[in-house]
């Protein structure tokens, strides 16, 4: 992939990759911001953020009708390491999209009443996601069961829906001003879009946006846990759950790779570990997943599932229990280790033919280390070995290094 790259004096980081099979061009800006940002008594905070920024800002008091009359598309999301937001829009259309993403960046409409809808708009997603699903609250109880110290133990809509419903206008501003600047953000540009072209853009548009002082992350580190935590709740759910956790690395690590291949052994596709041994044939399970967390900052292994009819939480926990111990115990075939990296590979391969997803992970990569990583992921998938998953396996499946949430049905 041809990358070009380019920073403003301001701090801003341009990344462009140009293709020409479209007629469209993306721009994808991340900002080093998410919920471990927060403070512990006022979460939520980005999340909400990600609602005002589509609220007007200084110069444009409605961000969808400009976009929607050139043509365009956007949407944004949040996560407990960034708030990523996104547009695709014609190319000879292309400069509005600057022009609307930079006068975001430079300041919002700040109004009270731009709060109070915003503000109602995440209650009511609070409301309707954690308190009004069925194991909606599962993010609230097991985050801090596995974190004790580290803002990842609370979810990125937020710990609890007082903090957004008491939100003052000045906090809203000073977040703001903390972490929306140009030396806290990354815009990818990718399409159909020269160089020069991109380049002239941001500078025109983006140039003049002042840095503005981002604060030194300092986050508390995480202990490291030396004996199993538990907790057993009852809801009115149709089925029981069973949720179990074990602490693994950050996305940065060369281990996380292997933790990544680990959980697609597990549970990716039918012919996966999990779903062919204890959903298709032991019936212990009518559905089981596996997946990894991918934090900037050391994550969790998660594995969740519903047993079948007349199956109880502790059976089905062995059941799991005894698949990891085979992964602690006899190395990967090179067959089914091999079958894995293949549709890895696959995936990143088809992923990155679509020239808003190259933006997205170009933004990603460039925020997290640099833009040219992208094409390093299938290399560092193809060296783990089937010796290396053993011996994470063995580091990471150990009873005290787990958490398990029993989620029971209340009869």
């Amino acid at each position: 992939m041809k990358i070009n790259k380019h920073i403003l004096p301001n701090g801003l980081r341009l990344v462009h990759y140009q293709d020409l099979s479209t007629q469209m061009v993306a721009l994808n800006i991340v900002y080093d911001v998410g919920a471990r940002d927060e403070d512990p008594e006022h979460t939520g905070f980005a999340h909400l953020f990600e609602h005002l920024m589509f609220g007007g800002s200084v110069n444009i008091p409605d961000y969808d009708a400009p976009l929607q009359s050139a043509g365009g598309e956007n949407n944004a999301w949040t996560n407990n390491d960034i708030t990523n937001y996104y547009l695709t829009v014609p190319k000879s259309n292309v400069e509005i999209g600057f022009w609307l993403e930079s006068d975001r960046m430079l300041e919002l409409a700040f109004s009270e009443q731009s709060l109070e809808v915003q503000r109602g708009v995440v209650m009511e997603e609070f409301k309707q996601r954690c308190l009004n699903q069925p194991y909606g609250d599962v993010g609230h109880l097991i985050r801090p069961l596995a974190y004790e110290v580290h803002p990842y133990r609370w979810p990125t809509i937020g710990k609890d829906l007082s903090h957004i419903e008491q939100a003052t206008l000045e906090e809203v501003k000073s977040f703001f001003y903390r972490f929306y600047a140009p030396n806290n953000a990354v815009l990818a540009v990718t399409g159909n879009i020269s160089w020069e072209e991109a380049v002239r853009l941001t500078e025109k548009w983006f140039g003049p946006i002042p840095r503005r002082n981002v604060p030194v992350r300092q986050l508390p580190q995480e202990p490291v846990q030396t004996q199993e935590r538990r907790q057993v709740v009852k809801r009115p759910v149709p089925l029981d759950a069973l949720f179990m956790a074990f602490h693994m690395c950050s996305r940065e690590h060369p281990d996380y790779y292997a933790f990544d291949i680990l959980s697609d052994i597990l549970s990716n596709g039918r012919s996966s570990r999990l779903n062919r041994r204890l959903v298709q044939e032991q019936k212990l399970f009518s559905g089981i997943d596996a997946y990894i967390s991918g934090t900037r900052d050391a994550g969790l292994l998660h594995i969740s599932g519903k047993p079948s009819a007349g199956v109880s939480l502790e059976q089905a926990e062995a059941a799991v229990r005894k698949e990891l111990q085979e992964l602690q115990q006899v190395a990967i075939e090179e067959q089914e280790l091999e079958k894995v990296k293949n549709k890895f590979e696959s995936t990143q391969i088809f992923g990155n033919i679509n020239y808003l997803n190259v933006a997205t992970n170009l933004a990603w990569f460039e925020l997290t280390g640099q833009a040219e990583d992208i094409d390093r992921e299938v290399e560092r998938y193809r060296a783990v070995t089937a010796e290396r998953l053993k011996t994470v396996a063995q580091e990471t499946f150990r009873e005290e290094n787990s958490v398990v949430l029993y989620y029971e049905k209340d009869k």
